[in-house]
């Protein structure tokens, strides 16, 4: 028993490495065509397909193409609701690596042969009780299955987050830019001149859409869509109602930032009141055994070796 487990932990272990070596080299959100753009504005030759083909990454030339043709053929079998929910989600974490929803789907089920497989010539090389092994594999198929998910949806929330944070600071230099005398697109631009987050990325991609001739309503209402933050779904909403009835954008602007920056600070004492009913348990769990075990560790061990620990334990 106590060997199987140690077998268990030991696959554990390397399949977590395996997973955080693969997170850490995963290719942060770009925009692949600015990418493109600039390699080529720092060359003077103009090249080749097959050198274009050959610059890019092992990710982006073998695995990624692979993934996509597999999820291709999955696709098929798959409801287009799923579909159309993974690309939501894919698309509210910022995509980092660049899949499409039946790769992202592909992926889930990967990894639940890969969990499971691993568990099942576990137990069949030691040769032990087949009723525990099959419900460890079943248990480890499922925590296969459930992984990109949860990773997905981790994602998801440390985006929204970020975006949140972003959103005061970003809002005042867009009043002030736009009190200066800018337009909201012009003002747009020196966001994403000024910082590089995620919030200052996505007013990036609405600038690009905006000059491919899509409306600006229609961008902001698809950025919107894509973050999933409900303080930026109102500002948004804000400044397209502003547009239409013709009402001061500075104004506007103005009163969206001091509600942002009072929301900000309900959320930092909200967390800081959470705080102490978090630390119950790790206190509980972790701090008081070792404090104990400090404290009671010396005189337990001299009650042990004194002539009462001898007729306590029956010597």
């Amino acid at each position: 028993m106590l060997g199987t487990i140690g077998v268990l932990l030991v696959v554990a272990v390397v399949v977590a490495v395996v997973l955080v070596v693969v997170g850490m080299r995963a290719p942060e959100a770009r925009d692949p065509i600015q990418a493109r753009l600039a390699e080529f504005s720092v060359r003077e030759e103009p090249l080749s397909l097959e050198e274009i083909e050959l610059s890019q990454g092992f990710y982006d030339r073998i695995v990624l193409p692979f993934f996509n043709s597999v999820g291709k053929i999955s696709q098929r079998f798959t409801p287009q609701a799923t579909l159309k929910s993974t690309r939501r989600k894919l698309e509210m974490a910022g995509n980092p690596m660049r899949m499409d929803p039946s790769f992202f789907l592909t992926l889930r089920l990967i990894l639940a042969v890969v969990f499971g497989g691993l568990i099942f010539i576990v137990f069949l090389v030691t040769g032990r009780n087949w009723v525990q092994g099959l419900a460890l594999t079943v248990v480890f198929l499922l925590l296969g299955f459930m992984f990109p998910d949860l990773w997905l949806t981790s994602r998801i929330s440390r985006r929204q987050k970020g975006v949140f944070r972003a959103m005061p600071d970003a809002l005042d230099l867009l009043t002030v830019c736009v009190e200066a005398g800018l337009g909201f697109d012009a003002a747009m631009s020196k966001v994403q001149e000024k910082w590089e987050n995620e919030l200052a990325l996505e007013f990036g991609r609405v600038i690009q859409e905006i000059r491919l001739g899509k409306l600006r309503r229609d961008a902001l209402r698809d950025m919107a869509e894509r973050i999933g933050v409900a303080e930026l779904t109102s500002f948004i909403a804000a400044v397209i109602q502003s547009e239409q009835l013709g009402v001061s954008l500075a104004k506007v602007l103005r009163i969206q930032s001091d509600q942002m920056r009072v929301r900000r600070r309900q959320m930092a004492e909200e967390e800081a009141h959470r705080a102490p009913i978090k630390m119950i348990f790790p206190i509980a769990l972790l701090i008081f055994p070792s404090i104990l075990i400090v404290l009671l560790g010396p005189a337990a061990l001299l009650l042990m070796s004194s002539t009462l620990g001898s007729m306590l334990m029956g010597r």
